[in-house]
């Protein structure tokens, strides 16, 4: 009886594994709103009656799958963490990070889940995998916490955090375009930039200001519309697509479902309009950096100073990438493509100012989707850093990546 009993634990347990493994790559994919119970069951050749067996609704295959992925970065943290210096724990954070995603990618390890779209989740999920995870980034915040850092104040060991997390998260987006036995020169170079920066040596941090105002969407024939957009943005980069629904949406602009619809024509129509609004934004940052005089340096920290103000001031915030997920496949790779084009951008500004001196010899491709990754996730830093200015947002949060994570 006790070894059919071990037989039987063991084949509960090979199926749930199968369950969240496949479960992990659908919420990757299609986030929390596209990973149903019927569509994990397909995946693994059972009966969605099957799957409820083990999870009896959606959200706790979601959370599920979210908290494995916690316990993985946990682990992780706490393995750099062992390190010595606050340098050597960034390095062993990169290279472990890296090392489980190569795992992966070459079929040794489930996939690790993407974490942005936690809001997405409803009560009381949402509030478990929250906590798990505020866990992992107060743990990961003690790598700023060395008597040599004593100067970080504790909102900018926070805003240092979340842009470090960000980055690892961000990865999933550009890892596939490398082979799998180059992460570990990936590892180096991510790690070089974070450390030193992108500045030249000489280079002091000196952002020129730009004027939001003109970043800003205009000439829209409704400026409704633009309402709409704004209102829309904030709720979908707080409660994740799903999260954000038509009612919702209506309520917080005090309009009917039917002023909605009259607006929309649906709410994937919205989230596409929401992207070509942050794709504009960005864009036009860009083409009033490039218009400045002086170097690449100059043009490219004011561009990124720029868009981290931008993100906190009465015209964001920018509409963050985890609503991608939601998207049909088609329409996302459109989104896809408008966001290359933006990194592309900058990546061509830090070419040049490596060519002229004014930046240091780094990876163009990866410093812009380093750079793209702290841009995106500056929406969320009065979340993090309750109380920061939108004029403050540049030195908290861009100056860190763009002169060094351990600089003053």
């Amino acid at each position: 009886m006790a070894h059919a009993a071990v037989q039987s634990t063991d084949r509960f347990e090979r199926k749930r594994e199968a369950i969240l493994a496949a479960s992990t790559d659908l919420l990757n994919s299609r986030g929390v709103k596209g990973l149903t119970l019927g569509v994990a069951a397909s995946a693994v050749g059972l009966s969605t009656t099957s799957v409820t067996y083990y999870f009896r609704r959606k959200d706790d295959l979601a959370a599920a799958v979210m908290l494995r992925g916690v316990a993985a970065l946990n682990e992780i943290v706490g393995q750099a963490l062992s390190e010595r210096t606050p340098q050597d724990r960034l390095k062993a954070l990169l290279r472990l990070y890296l090392q489980r995603m190569r795992r992966a990618a070459v079929g040794e390890a489930p996939p690790l889940p993407v974490l942005s779209d936690i809001r997405a989740l409803n009560l009381p999920q949402r509030g478990e995998v929250m906590a798990a995870y505020l866990k992992v980034f107060r743990r990961l915040r003690q790598i700023f916490e060395t008597p040599e850092l004593g100067w970080l104040t504790r909102g900018r060991r926070t805003a240092r955090t979340h842009m470090l997390l960000e980055q690892l998260f961000w990865a999933v987006a550009w890892l596939p375009k490398y082979d799998p036995e180059d992460y570990g020169r990936v590892c180096d170079r991510m790690y070089d930039i974070l450390l030193n920066g992108l500045a030249a040596p000489d280079q002091a941090w000196a952002p020129q200001p730009l004027p939001l105002a003109e970043a800003a969407p205009s000439g829209r024939t409704e400026m409704a519309h633009e309402t709409f957009l704004m209102a829309a943005t904030r709720l979908i980069n707080a409660r994740g697509y799903r999260g954000a629904s038509v009612d919702m949406i209506s309520a917080e602009l005090n309009v009917t479902k039917g002023s909605f619809y009259h607006h929309n024509d649906a709410k994937d129509d919205l989230v596409v309009a929401c992207f070509d609004r942050t794709f504009e934004v960005m864009t036009r940052v860009q083409r009033l950096a490039l218009n400045l005089p002086g170097d690449q340096w100059t043009r490219l920290s004011s561009a990124a100073a720029a868009l981290a103000e931008y993100q906190l001031s009465e015209h964001g915030p920018l509409l963050r990438t985890s609503a991608l997920a939601a998207l049909p496949e088609p329409i996302r790779r459109q989104m896809v493509q408008s966001f290359d084009k933006v990194s592309d951008r900058f990546g061509s500004m830090i070419s040049d100012g490596i060519a002229e001196g004014s930046l240091r010899p780094v990876d163009p491709f990866l410093a812009a989707q380093m750079l793209n990754a702290t841009i995106n996730a500056g929406a969320e830093l009065g979340h993090w850093v309750p109380g920061v200015k939108p004029k403050a947002a540049p030195a908290v949060f861009a100056r860190p990546l763009l002169m060094g994570i351990f600089s003053r």
